[in-house]
């Protein structure tokens, strides 16, 4: 079967309740994450071969980390044992990654100390037909930003298939640069892109009008431009996926999703709910089904459709990860569209 190894920080996510309650009830959930070992976690969860390369302190804590990655069904081979830290971030419950009220803490971290040189990616690509990377790990410094460089093209010297997930995090990018200054630069190694029409501006510099209004026929002719041109600056890319996940209600969701492999356009079934669980890995679970549904070599609207199925479904599960197999969202997917 073909292996696929993600790449990224691996974090712990505090959830406090706030108004005071996680003080006077001494307590704070701690969650397992990280954007790329989530998708990792789906992807094992789904039974495909899948490996986990990020950086971790060699300390107890770590161990027992570490236990539960593997205990996941994930290879951890790949994880290297340096530095003092492992990186967290404060994520109030019930708020949303991409709102202010994320606080992060992953400065000196084990990860946030990687310098190039120090993983052998020939070593690590053994075997592996996927590598996945995201916009998160390039945001932290240069010296990480270099590495994924040094990772994204030590895949695409082997043909390994390269994915990125242009997560846009407002509170990163602090060392100087911007993500138009480092991103181009790493899709230019990369087959599959997917993220949404706002992040592909942001980090890509593809326009987007700001007269754009949400409405979906608007958002789908955005997308295909946008997709469009990704392809035709990037021709190593064959393919970008775009979410559209927009508020509807007091805290319902409209979810939909593109895909454009530069022969045709795929528009995922249209989902909405009134109320949703978390929002936390909602588009990691997105990720994990791009790769999964290629690595079973689908047609492209059968990829798109289980990779937004996916992404609903995860809204609806507690924690960072998806904890649903391949036939429960597939069978909620079409008890929802059917």
């Amino acid at each position: 079967m073909k292996k696929v190894i993600c790449f990224g920080e691996l974090l712990l996510r505090l959830s406090p309740r706030l108004n005071g309650a996680w003080i006077a009830e001494h307590q704070m959930p701690v969650y397992i994450g990280g954007a790329e070992l989530n998708v990792a976690r789906a992807l094992a969860r789904w039974g495909l071969p899948v490996g986990y390369c990020t950086a971790l302190p060699a300390h107890g804590l770590a161990d027992e980390v570490i236990s539960f990655v593997r205990e996941q069904g994930i290879d951890v081979s790949a994880i290297r044992r340096s530095g003092e830290r492992i990186g967290t971030y404060y994520l109030p419950q019930g708020a949303d990654m991409k709102a202010a009220g994320v606080i992060y803490d992953r400065a000196y971290s084990s990860f946030w100390n990687l310098a190039p040189g120090e993983i052998n990616w020939d070593e690590v690509f053994a075997d592996v037909h996927w590598f996945h990377f995201s916009a998160i790990s390039p945001a932290l410094n240069a010296q990480a930003a270099t590495v994924c460089l040094e990772a994204a093209m030590a895949a695409s010297r082997r043909g390994i298939t390269v994915s990125v997930d242009l997560n846009y995090r407002a509170k990163l990018w602090q060392y100087g640069k911007q993500p138009i200054d480092v991103m181009p630069e790493l899709v230019q190694h990369c087959d599959v892109v997917m993220g949404n029409i706002w992040a592909e501006q942001q980090m890509l510099g593809i326009p987007v009008p700001a007269s754009l209004v949400d409405a979906k026929e608007a958002c789908l002719e955005q997308s295909w431009q946008s997709s469009g041109e990704i392809l035709r600056r990037y021709p190593r890319c064959r393919q970008v996926a775009n979410t559209f996940r927009f508020d509807a209600g007091e805290g319902g969701i409209r979810y939909y999703a593109t895909l454009y492999d530069g022969n045709a356009s795929y528009v995922s079934p249209e989902q909405q709910a009134a109320t949703i669980v978390d929002k936390v890995g909602s588009g990691d679970t997105f990720m994990a089904g791009l790769i999964y549904g290629n690595c079973q070599n689908w047609w492209p609207q059968e990829v798109i459709d289980f990779a937004a199925a996916a992404a609903f479904n995860k809204l609806f599960i507690y924690g960072d990860a998806t904890t649903s197999s391949v036939e429960e969202i597939t069978k909620a997917h079409n008890n929802y569209v059917y």
